[in-house]
């Protein structure tokens, strides 16, 4: 079972990473290249990835025997224990985060060690650029660039479900952080609740585009007890963690009558 890392899961993830790098990559590497690679994969990078929400662990009868870390296109961290390798988990866990950057990307980017080389060359990657790099005591790692082309079949967004939080809006504006919006959707229609911060209550109701794109009225009251009315267009991005984030660019349809952006992201 592949699921998504926790906080939980560091201790676990160096433990892979530093064991594999000190068990295999020493057959291809001299010292002071597995040294780079070992403070390469350190506590505090694991952890920021982990934070992230890009990091992915393999697990086995309820023991952790592989990970991978997916960074936009890019595959990255692909570990698997020693004691477990040759049994198909490293392929498992490259097909996995191909298909997971298939759903976004057309083309996935790895930098293979020589140690894993030979894998990637199998599954269709190619060698775009190799790379040196000076490590401790004179030793030079050196490391190909690769990449290969993947049919992309992005899906399209369906809000249903979803909680989003503001990030950033201007001033005209009277949602914050502590704003909270619950999406619904039903086919091409979206609507949605939201309430907290300066709004005692409010609500949404518009239509979803193919592309993801919402355009939608919204109406609430706030601490004033007054009722605003506004129309409102949003764009989807997708993050590095996956969650959504809308770029949006409303207007008020009573008051000043003013405009304003602002974004909100997935919870």
């Amino acid at each position: 079972m592949i699921k998504l890392a926790e906080m939980s899961d560091l201790e676990g993830i160096l433990q892979i990473t530093h064991e594999t790098i000190s068990e295999i990559y020493s057959h291809y590497y001299a010292q002071g290249v597995v040294e780079f690679f070992l403070r390469h994969h350190s506590r505090g990078h694991v952890l920021s990835d982990i934070e992230e929400g890009i990091v992915w662990v393999l697990e086995e009868e309820g023991s952790m025997v592989g990970t991978v870390t997916i960074k936009g296109d890019a595959v990255n961290r692909l570990f698997v224990l020693p004691s477990y390798q040759s049994k198909g988990y490293g392929s498992h866990l490259m097909d996995f985060a191909e298909n997971k950057i298939t759903e976004r990307f057309s083309h996935v980017h790895i930098d293979s060690s020589l140690a894993a080389k030979e894998m990637y060359l199998k599954r269709g990657y190619r060698e775009k650029k190799t790379c040196r790099i000076l490590t401790d005591n004179g030793d030079i790692l050196i490391y190909d660039e690769m990449g290969k082309r993947v049919n992309h079949q992005p899906d399209r967004i369906n809000y249903d479900g979803k909680i989003f939080i503001p990030q950033s809006n201007t001033e005209n504006g009277e949602v914050d952080e502590e704003t909270i919006f619950h999406y619904f959707q039903g086919n091409d229609l979206f609507w949605a609740e939201y309430s907290g911060g300066d709004v005692l209550k409010g609500h949404m109701v518009g239509t979803v585009a193919e592309n993801g794109e919402l355009d939608f009225h919204y109406q609430h009251m706030n601490k004033d007890r007054q009722v605003r009315i506004g129309k409102c267009h949003s764009i989807p991005h997708i993050l590095e963690n996956g969650k959504i984030a809308l770029q949006e660019k409303w207007q008020w349809l009573n008051g000043d009558l003013s405009s304003g952006e602002s974004t909100v992201v997935e919870k």
